[in-house]
């Protein structure tokens, strides 16, 4: 009961978090698009523009984090369980989208460069270091171990990276006239945005697609199951992640003899053990068999 609790106010913190750094993100953007048309700045009003898709991201974010809660049902029967995967690669799509569109932008104003009021790009640059830095902070214990929360993280993290950028070009325009600079950063943030962009949508791609977890060797798996003196050959193995908490592995296993059904038990229990202990699995579903002929192949197509 005191688990479930502390479980129910992890969810808390998570959803109140995600609500502060949509509203303070919300606040940003206006500012840094008044800032960006008023000074002509291209790089704060790209700021603002991935801003403006961070308080997107964070309200899919948001939304992913209140379904994931729900419980499941006759038939909904692993819940929302992958709601927040489902926002994580949602988020990782607008992160490409934006910096494609950033790159665009900045080759239009790199061959029609345009003077630009520095000290308001300087000032709307602090202020978001400051908000976004404060949203990073908010964020950043629940991004080492939510997918989600990491692509709403990540969001941030480049939109603070993309302020002091901002910040820095700024101060180079006011002292030194160099506004090509303005056009240089929005490329840099843009490249910056590509990275991280593609590697989370990969992850939440192959999370999506059930493929087997990138870290799990499947064939050093196999030897360690067939290890088992009773056991003749495991096949047919399906191995995925249903989000990041819960890996599954289904197989069927040949034994040797016809062995009780208590014998089996007590088999699947020391296999899911070490299952759970050497590779991170912690649901299995095995289908034991004798003598059946069927293929033998580890990865059969179903």
């Amino acid at each position: 009961m005191a688990h479930n609790h502390a479980h129910h106010n992890h969810h808390d913190v998570k959803g109140r978090n995600l609500l502060i750094s949509i509203i303070l993100n919300l606040l940003i953007t206006v500012a840094q698009v008044i800032g960006g048309v008023l000074s002509g700045s291209l790089a704060l009003i790209s700021d603002a523009l991935h801003n403006f898709s961070d308080v997107l991201s964070l309200a899919v974010s948001y939304i992913a984090d209140r379904y994931s809660r729900k419980e499941a049902s006759i038939n909904k029967t692993f819940g929302y369980k992958r709601a927040e995967i489902i926002a994580a690669f949602v988020n990782a799509s607008t992160l490409l989208i934006v910096a494609i569109y950033l790159i665009y932008e900045a080759v239009l104003r790199f061959i029609s460069p345009e003077e630009i009021e520095s000290g308001l790009v300087i000032w709307l640059a602090v202020l978001g270091i400051l908000v976004n830095g404060f949203s990073v902070l908010l964020l950043k214990k629940n991004s080492r171990e939510n997918m989600n929360m990491r692509s709403a993280y990540l969001h941030l993290f480049t939109d603070m990276s993309a302020s002091v950028a901002v910040l820095i070009g700024g101060l180079l325009m006011k002292y030194y006239g160099w506004f090509w600079v303005d056009s240089l950063l929005t490329v840099i943030i843009a490249a910056y945005l590509l990275i991280m962009g593609y590697d989370l949508l990969k992850s939440s791609f192959r999370v999506l697609m059930l493929f087997t977890p990138e870290d799990i060797d499947l064939l050093n798996l196999e030897q360690a199951i067939n290890s088992h003196p009773e056991i003749k050959n495991v096949h047919h193995v399906h191995i995925w992640q249903l989000n990041e908490q819960e890996i599954h592995l289904e197989a069927h296993m040949d034994f040797h003899r016809n062995i009780s059904l208590s014998e089996f038990d007590e088999i699947l229990e020391s296999i899911e053990l070490m299952l759970h202990t050497e590779y991170g699995i912690n649901h299995v579903n095995i289908q034991p068999e004798f003598r059946k002929d069927d293929a033998k192949d580890i990865i059969v197509q179903d």
